[in-house]
This record gives structure tokens, sequence and C-alpha cells, in this order.
């Protein structure tokens, strides 16, 4: 008995160092490895959901908001069977089984299984009741207006990164800094943590352009589109005193809800990316360096009665044989002759000087990605005809908002002034972060302004070669645009192919908007004056109308508004 009760005794205490040995080993010797393991288990990481700011207009109307929708993910090693969870989803969701449980076979506790799932999705979802399948709100970018503005606001990827656009250029101040949040899950995988704030919230932006602004222009592009049979137009509206932008729209557009579904030439803002040469509209150029510098007067005469000039070898024609002009019958009838007269008259540096002035050649500094600056040569560069095709708008690229800025300096008495997009940017608790303020700097003198304005005025009215343009009640300022396109096979201008052009400000003496109508390579006329000038007419008086501007049906008094 007592060899027994012996022998009892030590296996007893055998085990308990046993234990004791073991214990020790996991609490001293491979604490770490277990504190991990243990950490695991119970502690799960989350990104916490960042809900995106919304986009307004000038008015508070949306243009950009979040749907609420849920999101899958899973936790393999909290399922029972893997290859039964990835069938089951793989019925539901019409995904490829292999590819789910490619996922679920990561090794990675948290994997996203489908993102942004519809609510009767969801609902399938969860009627699976299978353990390690979680669902997650999350918010789906939506543009409830569609393809409205589409190139202003961009778009954004699944995960809410913006990828054009304000989208993209404010993703910043949209989809505020993530963070992560820690929870402690029980046995089951639930979290056991509470009162954590699981989402962050963006600035709110409110931008420049108005809805109803917006829809005038896009809806008379997409009539021009259709008469003209033309594959391409452009339309920008501008508060020239401010730089605000008020509309910008191109056609072909794209609906930013589904942005792969269009191609990349559908999402291209061709407003501030495509360059071309300006033809007539560049006229500007030599017209108010010629005032600005004293070297003509209003009625100093130009023979153009040849109808056509030579210049470095090269001889360049008038549409229609003038006569002699005027310094301002060249402007009002466009005449190439007298344009190429003048630009003789300034020489080739000072012609290059005041393109760089009004900011040809250089990025307009508006806030949306992929402005491109256009080009114009040094001087030193110019080849002996270079003198002539510069002063009428040739051997020079430029962006239809580079046209619009120029002109809006003629409108607002010599400041070119830099466009801009977004008016405020507000935080999500409504408190003001930023704002924006005019930019300008002087280009040419005041009266060098007027002077040109009330030249600009004559080109809509008897004899100029935009009475297309003109709009009932009020007096327009602006010019004609007919440029030739190169033809990339020869190198050389197409006899078929042009650019059609209207840019200009109304009302004449007091602007409330400066627009500019691009058709690219119209169909039946080619003419600026026949082809964008009658769409900038509508645009105008529809948007005169909206924004409830003075008539001056007198067109002798004009009637002054405060600015």
């Amino acid at each position: 008995m007592r060899k027994r009760a012996v022998i009892i005794n030590t296996a007893i205490i055998f085990g308990f160092v046993i234990v004791m040995l073991r214990l020790m080993d996991i609490m001293l010797l491979k604490h770490g490895q277990f504190y991990e393991r243990a950490k695991t288990q119970q502690v799960k990481q989350e990104d916490v959901q960042v809900r995106r700011g919304i986009l307004f207009d000038r008015q508070g109307r949306e243009l950009a908001v979040n749907l609420e929708l849920e999101s899958v993910y899973g936790d393999p090693f909290a399922m029972v069977s893997p290859e039964k969870t990835a069938y089951e989803l793989s019925m539901i969701t019409g995904r490829p089984e292999k590819a789910i449980l490619t996922k679920l076979s990561s090794g990675s506790r948290f994997v996203w299984l489908e993102k942004k799932i519809e609510p009767e999705l969801a609902a399938k979802v969860k009627a699976m009741k299978t353990s390690g399948i979680y669902l997650v709100p999350d918010a789906k970018r939506f543009y409830p207006k569609g393809i409205l503005a589409s190139h202003i606001l961009g778009f954004v990827d699944i995960d809410n990164r913006g990828l054009e656009g304000v989208e993209l250029k404010y993703n910043d101040h949209l989809n505020s800094s993530s963070r992560k949040v820690t929870f402690e899950r029980d046995a089951s995988g639930r979290k056991m943590s509470r009162g954590v704030e699981m989402e962050a919230k963006g600035n709110n932006l409110v931008l420049t352009i108005d809805e109803g602004l917006q829809y005038i222009v896009e809806s008379e592009l997409d009539n021009a589109i259709n008469k003209w049979r033309a594959p391409a137009a452009a339309a920008i509206m501008m508060d020239p005193y401010t730089g605000e932008v008020l509309a910008l729209a191109n056609r072909p557009t794209f609906d930013p809800n589904y942005p792969a579904k269009n191609k990349d030439y559908e999402r291209r803002n061709r407003a501030i990316t495509d360059c071309y040469e300006p033809g007539s509209t560049f006229k500007i150029i030599v017209g108010t360096a010629a005032i600005e510098e004293n070297a003509v007067k209003l009625d100093t005469k130009f023979d153009c009665s040849r109808g056509a000039v030579e210049v470095g070898g090269r001889l360049i024609h008038d549409v229609h044989k003038h006569g002699v002009l005027t310094f301002k019958e060249v402007i009002q009838k466009s005449s190439n002759v007298g344009s190429i007269m003048i630009g003789l008259k300034l020489g080739k540096e000072k012609v290059y000087k005041y393109a760089k002035r009004f900011g040809f050649g250089e990025k307009s500094g508006i806030d949306l990605p992929g402005e491109v600056s256009g080009r114009i040569r040094p001087p030193e560069k110019w080849s002996g005809m270079s003198i002539g095709s510069v002063s009428i708008g040739q051997e020079v690229a430029v962006t239809p908002l580079q046209v619009l800025r120029a002109y809006s300096a003629i409108a607002n008495g010599g400041l070119l002034v830099t466009p801009h997009i977004v008016s405020r940017v507000i935080s999500p608790e409504g408190k003001p972060v930023w704002s924006s303020k005019p930019e300008f700097k002087r280009v040419i003198s005041q009266a060098t302004a007027e002077i040109f304005r009330d030249i600009l005025k004559t080109v809509t009215e008897g004899g100029g070669t935009a009475q297309t343009a003109s709009v009932s009640g009020n007096l327009v300022a602006g010019k004609t645009g007919t440029a030739q396109v190169i033809d990339p096979r020869t190198k050389k201008y197409s006899k078929e192919k042009f650019v059609s052009s209207f840019v200009g400000f109304v009302p004449a003496d007091n602007p409330k908007i400066a627009l500019i109508v691009i058709v690219y390579e119209p169909k039946g006329q080619i003419y600026g004056g026949v082809v964008a000038a009658p769409v900038f007419k509508k645009i105008s008086e529809s948007a005169l109308s909206y924004m409830n501007v003075p008539r001056d049906d007198s067109k002798g008094n004009i009637l002054v508004v405060s600015k």
C-alpha cells in the first residue's frame, strides 16, 4: 500500500511539474508568440468608412451625392467550409466560384468579396447566415443629373477615389484622411467594442457652375452637333470679371455613373485639353497691340484692294476683296490682308509679346486636371512667313479656354483673370474651409480695352461677319473664327476640314457672360459666322433670360447695371 501511495504521489507531482513547466513555457518563453496568435483571433482592425463630400452647383443643387449600399467581406478563419461558402456566394452573385475561393484561400482574415452591392443582393447574402460572411455599409458615388456637367465633375473608382474632373482635383478635400479603428471580438467573431465612430466625412464643394446655364449650353451644343453633323463641339461660359466658370460642356460626352462604358475620347475635356489653330479669333492680338502701342488710329487706312498679301514667299488671301479699309473695318470684316499689314507694322517681337500677355502658350490655371498650355513659338524660331501666319491665328495652338480668357480681358477692362470651377469648400459641419478669390493681372490699359470692345460690337451689327450672333435686346461684342485643320497625312491645311468658332460677351457694355462656342469639322458650312455664331446667339438669349438681365431694346442707350 505504501509503495502504491508513493507511485501515485510521484505521478501527481510529476504531472504538476510538467504542467508548471508547460505554463512557464507558454507564459514566459513563448508569451509573445501566443499573444500575437490570440490578438489575431480576438482583435480586428478595419478602415473607417469615408463618406465622400457632396458637390453642389452655385445655387446649392446637388450634382454628386452618395448612395447607401453595402459591401461583403469574409473571414476565412471563421468559416466552417470556405469551399461551400464560395459555392453559395457564386450562386448568389454570379461571380466565378474559383475566383471567390482564391480570395478565401489568401491567408488573410479580411478579404473583400463584393463591393457596393444592390439592396436585393445584400438581402440574399444576409439570408445565407453563413459564419465568416459579413456586410458593412458602403457608399457609392452617384450623379443624379446623369451626363450634365460630366466633364466638370469627373468620376470616381470603385473605392471612391477621384479619377477625373473636380472629383480628382479636390480628392483630398472630398475624401478626408482615412483612419483605422480596432475592435475586440468574441468567439463567434462579433464585435464587442461599442461607441466607436465608424464613419468619417469629407468636405463639401460649392462649384461656380449653374445647373440651369449648364443645361442651356449642353442642349444647344446637341442641336449644333445634329445640325452640322460634327464629330465634336465645346462651349464655355464665364463671368469675365471674376473668372467663375458658369458652364462648360463638350460633345461627345459620357455618363459619370458608368464611365467604363464610354471611350477615352468621349471622356476627354476638350475645352481645356485639345488645341486648335484659332484663326480670326486670334486677331485681337495684333488689334489690341496696335492700339496699345499707338501704332494705329481707328481711321488708319490699309489698302486691301488686291485681296491678297505675300509674306515670306506665301500668298495669303481674303475670302472677299474689300478695297481700302480703316483699322476698325479690318477687324469688323475680319480681313486677313489688313491683319497681316498690322502685324508687319508691329513686328514679330511685339506680336509675340502681346500673345504671351494674353496667356497664350501657358496654362490658365483652372482648377481642373489635364489642362494643356498650347503653343506659340518664340520669335527667333519664326520663319519668314510666320509674322503673317501668327497675325491671323495660324502657327499657334490654343485651347478654347485660353481664347475665352483673352476676350474676357477685353470685356472687363484689360484684366486677365484666372478661371476657376470651385467657389467654396465647406466642412461636414457646415463651416467654411476655403473660398476662392478673383485672381487677375493687367495686360492692356482700360482705354485700349474700351476702344477694342467698341470695335468688336460692330462685328455683330451691320457690315460685320457675325450678325447671326446678334442677341435680341442686347448688344454683343465678339469675333468669328474659321480655321483650317492640318491633315496629319499630308502635313498641310485640309481643304475639307475646318474648326468654326465664335467668342464674345454680352451685354457688350456691361458684360454678364463671356462665351465661346467651337464646332469641330462641321459638314455643309464652315464659317464661324454661319455655324458657331447662331449657337452663341441661342445660348446667350436663353442665359440672359434665365439670369434676368435687363434688355436694351433701343440698342442706342445702353442700360448699365452695376456689377
